[in-house]
This record gives structure tokens, C-alpha cells and sequence, in this order.
């Protein structure tokens, strides 16, 4: 009997993702470099060439004139490499023993979860601190919990649940205080955060390195993820010797890599940024706040957007209801429904959704 090949499933209904539809330059891209492997540059020179190529154009969006940093597998990858580059740097550089011995980590409580297993794997304990009442990183409580064991900050620019800023200038001011690195995570933020006045990359403050991946509202194909470094040691502090390969050393994490990824987010960066991605955050932004107010005007309490993520807190027969109804819908860690605003939720789309939610009332 012949197999009928699996379709993927389609983008039509799902609200609670951050991935999307990559871009059509994205896709092609991808097809012809699928098979290259920009881990061992020296042998794949083209694809090498685009990476250098993305790196570049991704500094220019975060504020970074002269980026270090490589394409990576996605947000969790360039995470855990900058806790690992602020853990070697801190042994690297003489510091007290404390840093080398214990290191320590701090972050908003509002931190994605890749930190908890960068912590797990990287062998460095993760110390979360709460968020103000406006969902942002406290201050003080940050000052509170940074010691002399810590080696690294972190501030998130675009939060999965709520998708607020934290002060960056403030938490880098903080963290080099204390002789420490401050990363700034705005892997879904990041594409969104150039057309809006607050203050988050490298330009606006001391930051030290960022994520910010091509891979979510930037319309690359998945994976393509996204570490920045403000110096050439950073990366230094992560290579690893490879005497085999034509390159003798690599920063990487994941080593081998499909050029699939660097290939389409160098296409699509330079397709769309700065003006196409512009109109992609006026448009997501507009979305997002046509459903605060919609859900809003129906009684339900609703999380303010500042960036094009909506949470509300609906009944729970309601949420589930919606599921039932293929809507693929998550919740926050309070369980409100958290609704994203990505590239492939239209209007259409969010009066739909709003229409099932009026019927299942």
C-alpha cells in the first residue's frame, strides 16, 4: 500500500506560537543550501560568506556597528552560550575565586526557560528574582541578589508571556557594578523593539551579548537563531580546537549545522529590514491592540500590549472550549490566554478567533 506523505500542519489557527510562515526568499534560500555546513567555514566558504553577511545585518538592527557573533540553532543555543562565555571569560580573566568556583546567574523570574537548562548543563545556579507590577525586571531586587559569585545578568527585551521590556541601561549599570556580563534576550523582541522608543541594545547601553533570532517575527526558516557579542574575546572564550576540519577552531555550540538556516535568514534580512519588518510591527502592533480592545469591550481583563503579544484572563471552560474549537492557544504562568501576534495572524484571522470566542460564551 502506498503512504500518502504527511502534510505540515497549516499556520491558519495557531495563536500561541512564535514561529511563522517563513518568507518566500527564505524558503528558496534554504532549498539550495540545505546541505552545506557553515560549522567548518574554511571548506564551505559561501555559506560562510552569508553568515558573516547575517551577523552584520542583525548587528545593525540591534545597535552593534562591528558584531561578533554567529547564526545559532535558536534562542535556547545563544542562550546557554552566553552563560558559558560569562562562566570561561570570569575563569579566564583571573577573577575571585567565587565567580570561577560558584558561579551565579541572575534574572527577572520573567527569564525563558532555556536558562534553567543552561544552569543544568552549564553547572552555574540560576538565582530568578520577581518582576515589578508592570511585568519588568526589579531593579532592586536584581541589586539584592547580585553578589560577588555572579558572573552574568540578564535582561529580557520582548518576554514570551507578556512581552515587556526590562530596563536594560539600568540592569547593565547593575550587573558591571559587580564586575559581571549583562546578556540581553530579545530572541522574538528584537525585530520588533528597532520601531519603538524603548531602550534595549547595544546603543542604548553597556550590553554585553544579546539574542536575537531571524527565526521567529524576522520570517527565517526554523532553525535559525541568533548570538551577538559586543568583542571578538566573547566568541574567543567559546572556541574550541578542531584539528580535523579545514577551520581550526569553532565557537559554536552545535557544531555541524544545516546552511539552510544562515542562508535563508541572510536572504530575508536583506529583503526586509528595516522597511518590510517596519511594516510587519505597525501592522502585529495594530492586531494586537484591535484584540486588547475587543476582548477588553467583552469584559475580560486584559494585559495592556506594548510590543504585539496579548494576554487576557478568560474562564477556563472558555480556553478550553477554544482548544476543542482547533485554536491553538496557550496560557501564561498565571493562566491567563496569551495570544502572539506573529506575521502569519492576520485581522481576518484574530476576527475569526474573536467570533468562536462571542459563540462559546
Amino acid at each position: 500500500m502506498q503512504r500518502v506523505a504527511p502534510e505540515p500542519q497549516e499556520f491558519d489557527r495557531v495563536l500561541s506560537s512564535m514561529c511563522t510562515e517563513p518568507h518566500p526568499v527564505a524558503r528558496e534560500a534554504a532549498t539550495r543550501f540545505f546541505a552545506t555546513n557553515p560549522g567548518d567555514p574554511a571548506t564551505y566558504q559561501e555559506v560562510a560568506a552569508l553568515e558573516a553577511r547575517a551577523v552584520d545585518a542583525l548587528g545593525d538592527i540591534a545597535g552593534l556597528p562591528d558584531p561578533h557573533g554567529y547564526v545559532a540553532s535558536g534562542g535556547t543555543e545563544a542562550n546557554i552560550q552566553a552563560v558559558r562565555a560569562a562562566r570561561n571569560l570570569a575563569r579566564e580573566s583571573g577573577g575571585r575565586p567565587s565567580k570561577t568556583d560558584s558561579p551565579v546567574v541572575v534574572a527577572p523570574e520573567s527569564v525563558h526557560f532555556s536558562f534553567q537548562k543552561a544552569a543544568d548543563v552549564l553547572d552555574v545556579e540560576l538565582r530568578t528574582v520577581p518582576v515589578d507590577e508592570a511585568f519588568r525586571a526589579d531593579l532592586g531586587a536584581v541589586e539584592a541578589a547580585v553578589d560577588d559569585d555572579t558572573i552574568l545578568v540578564v535582561g529580557v527585551a520582548g518576554t514570551t508571556e507578556y512581552g515587556r521590556v526590562d530596563p536594560i541601561p539600568e540592569l547593565a549599570a547593575i550587573a558591571h557594578d559587580h564586575g559581571a556580563q549583562l546578556h540581553v534576550d530579545a530572541a522574538w523582541g528584537g525585530f520588533y523593539l528597532p520601531f519603538t522608543t524603548h531602550q534595549w541594545n547595544f546603543t542604548h547601553a553597556d550590553v554585553d551579548t544579546m539574542t536575537i533570532d531571524p527565526h521567529k517575527v524576522g520570517q527565517a526558516v526554523v532553525p535559525a537563531g541568533g548570538l551577538l557579542a559586543r568583542d571578538r574575546a566573547t566568541l574567543d572564550a567559546l572556541a574550541v580546537d578542531t584539528p580535523y576540519l579545514e577551520s581550526t577552531s569553532q565557537a559554536t555550540l552545535t557544531g555541524t549545522r544545516s546552511g539552510a538556516g544562515v542562508a535563508s535568514a541572510a536572504a530575508v534580512l536583506d529583503e526586509l529590514w528595516p522597511d518590510g519588518y517596519r511594516q510587519r510591527f505597525e501592522s502585529s502592533m495594530a492586531d494586537a491592540e484591535w484584540l486588547a480592545t475587543a476582548l477588553d469591550s467583552r469584559g475580560f481583563d486584559v494585559v495592556d500590549p506594548e510590543l504585539p503579544l496579548v494576554a487576557a484572563r478568560i474562564p477556563d471552560d472558555l480556553f478550553d472550549a477554544l482548544r476543542a474549537a482547533d485554536w491553538r492557544i496557550s496560557r501564561t504562568a498565571s493562566g491567563e490566554l496569551r495570544i502572539v501576534c506573529m506575521p502569519h495572524v492576520t485581522r481576518e484571522t484574530l476576527r475569526a478567533f474573536v467570533a468562536d470566542v462571542d459563540a462559546l460564551v
